[in-house]
């Protein structure tokens, strides 16, 4: 990235958590007027848990994938070797507020551009993303920035400075033969693979996680894992080792919000323990205090209690799908699911 530069560089004190601003939420905190809570994933999945937290607590923090290589983030990533952008994107419009302003900005930043041209695909929060971060030099005060023109309930936070590539192993990935493993790069192809996916890793290994992102782990009454695509959302966190290292450290209550159904391709055919199953193969040190269910996608509810045991984990079902029958969260059902949650399971914290 370009160094910032000087007619921008006064902005810094613009940005979440620095000078009067970060006092106050600091002091709101004190105040005792709600828990601190860290949502981890990507895309929609991510952007579901948002829009429902920020209805229920004042200080969110959200910690988002950066190994996205396809659409407009992997043609921006290749070409200006950049963090993929479109999952902070997205996440950054889930905290965007139900007025007018926070509408509007959620639809200008969700815009994308069609033409014949190279514009065609891009999405206008992407090109703005990039385009301070290429002015600032710095991803994390970029993204403050654009949270504050958002008027975003929320900070958002990359997990990792570093452009991630998602490689899977694959039992099956060729129909003709079923029996073999292959290795599956790019998380876009890993979204959509055929056969069943084994595990998965980052490359390069052992990636920096970006410390805000750490230290907003640690800090945390409550951390959030899911819900979202499994092996290419929700399970990269646990590929980053300081990242890991801090949700198995931190002293923070842990909830794991299952999907609502497999995914096409990376979870086909995947039951709610089986999620936990492979959750725990890649992070065994892991433990979890709650697991969160929609009632009508668990068909074996003691399997998936022997699961969550195994976590030290309560499951809590509740209704949070929405009413139409489509395969996503309504954020008034999984607001009131995890408001109970944290009053239910919560220790007696600053926000009590």
């Amino acid at each position: 990235m370009t160094p910032r530069t000087p007619r921008l560089s006064r902005l810094r004190r613009l940005t979440p958590g620095r000078g009067e601003d970060g006092a106050g939420r600091r002091a709101g905190r004190r105040r005792g007027a709600t828990p601190k809570v860290v949502a981890l994933g990507g895309g929609q999945g991510l952007s579901a848990s948002l829009a429902a937290l920020r209805r229920i607590t004042g200080d969110l923090t959200a910690v988002v994938t950066v190994a996205d290589d396809g659409g407009s983030s992997g043609r921006l990533r290749e070409e200006l070797g950049v963090l993929p952008p479109g999952d902070l994107r997205k996440a950054l419009a889930a905290l965007c507020g139900d007025d007018d302003w926070g509408q509007t900005w959620a639809r200008v930043i969700q815009h994308r551009f069609q033409s014949q041209g190279d514009l065609h695909g891009h999405a206008v929060g992407n090109l703005l993303i990039v385009a301070l971060w290429e002015q600032l030099g710095d991803p994390v005060q970029a993204l403050d920035l654009v949270g504050r023109l958002l008027g975003a309930h929320g900070r958002v936070l990359p997990m990792s400075a570093v452009p991630l590539e998602l490689q899977a192993l694959v039992k099956g990935h060729d129909p003709d033969r079923p029996e073999d493993v292959d290795t599956v790069r790019g998380q876009a192809t890993v979204a959509l693979t055929p056969g069943e996916v084994l595990s998965v890793q980052v490359v390069p290994s052992d990636p920096p996680a970006v410390p805000e992102a750490v230290a907003a782990v640690l800090d945390a009454d409550w951390v959030v894992l899911g819900p979202g695509s499994w092996f290419s959302s929700v399970i990269p966190h646990l590929l980053v080792p300081e990242l890991l290292d801090a949700l198995v450290q931190t002293k923070a209550r842990r909830v794991l919000s299952l999907n609502l159904a497999p995914q096409p391709g990376e979870t086909e055919g995947f039951s709610p323990q089986r999620h936990l199953e492979v959750l725990a193969r890649h992070a065994p040190k892991l433990a979890l205090d709650v697991v969160l269910a929609d009632e009508a996608a668990v068909p074996d509810r003691e399997s998936l209690s022997d699961a969550a045991k195994r976590f030290g984990a309560a499951v809590e079902l509740a209704p949070v799908a929405r009413q139409d029958g489509s395969p996503k969260h309504d954020p008034e059902l999984l607001a009131a699911a995890y408001d109970r949650i944290f009053r239910m399971h919560g220790r007696i914290g600053p926000w009590r």
